[in-house]
C-alpha cells in the first residue's frame, strides 16, 4: 500500500460567462486530452486509467444522474466511476482515499459546470433547503450569505468599501490569468454603484456566472514518480460539516472551516500555517468569503479579518493570486479550481503570479449555504523532506 499520493497533471478549460457553444460532454473531453497528452496515459484498465471520479449535479445539468451524461466521455462506460455532488475539492479528498487505500494506483478526476444553463444558479441553490420550513421562505445560498454577510460587517466593522477594493484586486489577479476570459477590470466606484443582490453584497461583489470543466490526475508515489518529474503531494486533507439550519449556527464563527483546517494541518505537519505556507488558494464567491474564511484557515485571529484586509494581508500571504473563486469559477469547481491553481503554483507553472520558492500551499473548497462545508487540501512539492 503506498504512503503518500501525488498530483501528476492538471487541466481545465476556459472559465467563460456562457459557453452555448459546448456541452458537457464536449467540456468533459476537452480536459480529457489534455490529461492524456500530459501523461501518455490510456484507458486500459491494468496500465492506463481504470478509476474515475466525476464532479457535476443533476439540477444545474437539469437530469437525473449528471455523471451518467458523460461516462463515455471520461472513459467511464462499464468502469469504476464514482459521483461528488459537492464542492470539487472534495473529489481531491475522495480520489486520495482511493489511492491511499490501495483500491486503484491512479485515479483521474473530471468535473464541469454550466452555471448558465439553469437560467439562475438561486433556483439551483434553493433546492438545497428544507421544504417545510426554509424553502417556502425563499432562501437559497445567495440570501444566506447576504445574511453571513451582515452579521460577519456587524462583527468585525468590515466595510462596504473593504469589500469593494477585495473585488478590484480579484479582477486585477484574474487579467493575468489566461483561463479567465471576459471579465473586464473595476474600479471600486463601480462596484459600489452596482446594485444590491442580498445587502451588504452589490452584484460586482458576488462571483460572475461561469462555465467550465477541470480535469486532475492523482496516483500513488510509485506511478507517480513514472509520470512526471513534477509530482505535487497531497500531504493533509480535512473536511467538515456544519449545522443544516442557518438558525443553529454562528455565521460568524467558522466552525466547520476551522475544523477542516485543523485536521488537514495535523496531516500536513503544519503548525503555523501563516509561517509554514507559501500561498493560500481560498474559494470567495463572495467578497466578504476573503476575510471570513481566512480567519478559518489561521491567517488571522477570530474577528480581525476587516484589519487583516486593511494590513494588506491577502498580498503578504500570497492569497488568491489569479483571481480567485471571485474572478468567476462555477461553484460546484470551485475548490478544483484553487487546487489547480496552487498545483500550479508548485510545479513552477504560474506564469506573472508565480510565487517564488513556493513549496508548500493550501487550497479550500467550500459548499452549502453561508460555508456549510469545507475542504482543506494541503500541497507539498518536491522540494519539501518527508520524514
Amino acid at each position: 500500500m503506498t504512503k503518500r499520493a501525488a498530483i501528476c497533471a492538471v487541466a481545465q478549460t476556459a472559465y467563460e460567462r456562457d459557453k452555448w457553444f459546448q456541452r458537457q460532454q464536449g467540456m468533459a473531453w476537452e480536459v480529457v486530452e489534455q490529461l492524456l497528452k500530459a501523461t501518455g496515459l490510456d484507458f486500459n484498465e491494468d496500465t492506463g486509467i481504470g478509476q474515475i471520479v466525476t464532479v457535476s449535479d443533476d439540477i444545474f445539468d437539469g437530469r437525473t444522474i449528471s455523471d451518467a451524461a458523460v461516462t463515455d466521455a471520461v472513459g467511464a462506460h462499464y468502469r469504476e466511476e464514482e459521483k461528488v455532488s459537492q464542492d470539487g475539492a472534495q473529489a481531491v479528498y475522495y480520489a486520495l482515499s482511493i489511492v491511499l487505500s490501495g483500491h486503484a494506483d491512479l485515479v483521474m478526476i473530471v468535473g464541469h459546470c454550466k452555471e448558465s444553463q439553469p437560467g439562475s444558479r438561486n433556483i439551483v441553490t434553493h433546492m438545497a433547503f428544507d421544504p417545510f420550513f426554509t424553502r417556502p421562505v425563499g432562501l437559497d445560498y445567495l440570501l444566506a450569505a447576504g445574511l453571513q454577510a451582515d452579521a460577519y460587517a456587524r462583527k468585525t466593522g468590515l466595510t462596504e468599501a473593504q469589500l469593494a477594493e477585495v473585488v478590484v484586486r480579484a479582477r486585477k489577479n484574474a487579467a493575468g490569468n489566461p483561463q479567465i476570459k471576459d471579465l473586464p477590470a473595476v474600479t471600486a466606484k463601480e462596484v459600489l454603484a452596482s446594485p444590491y443582490l442580498a445587502a451588504p453584497i452589490r452584484e460586482l461583489m458576488a462571483y460572475p456566472v461561469s462555465d467550465a470543466a477541470i480535469g486532475m490526475i492523482i496516483a500513488s508515489e510509485e506511478r507517480a514518480k513514472k509520470l512526471t518529474d513534477k509530482p505535487v503531494w497531497i500531504s493533509g486533507v480535512g473536511c467538515c460539516y456544519d449545522s443544516f439550519f442557518l438558525g443553529d449556527r454562528d455565521l460568524t464563527a467558522n466552525f466547520s472551516l476551522k475544523q477542516a483546517a485543523k485536521r488537514a494541518y495535523r496531516m500536513a505537519g503544519v503548525k503555523q500555517p501563516k509561517k509554514q505556507v507559501d500561498l493560500f488558494e481560498i474559494s470567495d464567491r463572495y467578497a466578504y468569503e476573503l476575510p471570513l474564511w481566512a480567519e478559518g484557515l489561521g491567517l488571522c485571529g477570530d474577528g480581525r479579518g476587516a484589519k487583516w484586509l486593511k494590513s494588506g494581508g491577502p498580498d503578504k500571504a500570497h492569497v488568491n493570486l489569479t483571481g480567485g473563486t471571485l474572478a468567476g469559477v462555477p461553484m460546484m469547481l470551485s475548490g478544483l479550481a484553487r487546487v489547480v491553481d496552487a498545483t500550479r503554483q508548485l510545479r513552477g507553472e504560474a506564469g506573472a503570479s508565480q510565487v517564488i520558492g513556493a513549496k508548500r500551499a493550501v487550497a479550500h473548497g467550500s459548499t452549502g449555504p453561508a460555508g456549510q462545508h469545507h475542504t482543506v487540501v494541503v500541497l507539498e512539492n518536491q522540494e519539501v523532506e518527508h520524514a
